[in-house]
């Protein structure tokens, strides 16, 4: 157990150094069925007009990173409501350790009055490292803070 805490601290303090060092674009959490558990920190960087990086640090028993890049981005109706598509590696570190590709899809509003968007997405994942698996319940909410509103 005193591993797991060291490793979690470890990564978590990599990750808000990373956050900080950056200019995300978006800050927040992630609620619901993680690689890792219940809860993630959730950020978003762009890379682009229609692409973005969507990056997740969650606990639980353990430490979970997800890197997805959501590759379609498009509006839906106006400037609030927006689908994105994405895909990218994922690790899971405690024991067993998982290695493998998460995919994404989902549906994001974001306020035009204050500098929050919400989102709702589902997330499958396939293990490839230490063991073969398909998880098919990834269904989350995201709530962020949008950074230069």
């Amino acid at each position: 157990m005193k591993k797991v805490v060291q490793r979690t601290l470890i990564v978590l303090s990599i990750v808000l150094g990373s956050v900080a060092y950056s200019n995300a674009q978006e800050l927040g959490v992630r609620f619901g069925d993680i690689s890792g558990g219940n809860v993630a920190i959730d950020g978003i960087f762009s890379t682009g007009k229609f692409s973005r990086v969507h990056a997740d640090v969650s606990f639980g028993q353990g430490a979970g990173i997800d890197l997805l890049w959501d590759f379609i981005y498009r509006q839906l109706s106006g400037e609030a409501f927006k689908w994105y598509v994405g895909a990218g590696p994922y690790v899971w570190i405690d024991d067993p350790f998982w290695l493998g590709v998460a995919g994404e899809i989902g549906l994001e509003y974001g306020f035009e009055t204050i500098p929050v968007s919400l989102s709702l997405d589902w997330r499958p994942l396939i293990s490839i490292v230490e063991t073969t698996d398909f998880h098919a319940g990834g269904f989350g909410v995201n709530i962020r803070y949008v950074f230069g509103y």
